[in-house]
């Protein structure tokens, strides 16, 4: 499968997923009982894996809102978490 089919294909999996098969990748590394052409491959598509669970993420904490409360502790809005 190319890079870009590879991309392409984790590109749909869900953070979930995504995180799973990264979890499977790093246990198979430990071991030490893969192959360098073969560890070296799942390696790369373990740092895809990576990439696309950053990005989940950072679009779920965009998303994110934090509740501003007034002195009374009585909600008055919302506002990006990140903000302070």
């Amino acid at each position: 499968m190319s890079d870009s089919a590879v991309s392409a294909e984790i590109s749909g999996y869900s953070f979930e997923k995504a995180v799973a098969e990264l979890e499977s990748i790093v246990a198979r590394l430990e071991r030490g009982d893969v192959a360098l052409d073969e560890s070296i491959a799942i390696y790369e598509r373990g740092e895809l894996l990576k990439k696309h669970c950053e990005t989940l993420l950072n679009a779920a904490e965009s998303r994110i809102e934090k509740i501003r409360l007034d002195r009374a502790g009585k909600p008055t809005g919302v506002e990006p978490l990140d903000s302070q």
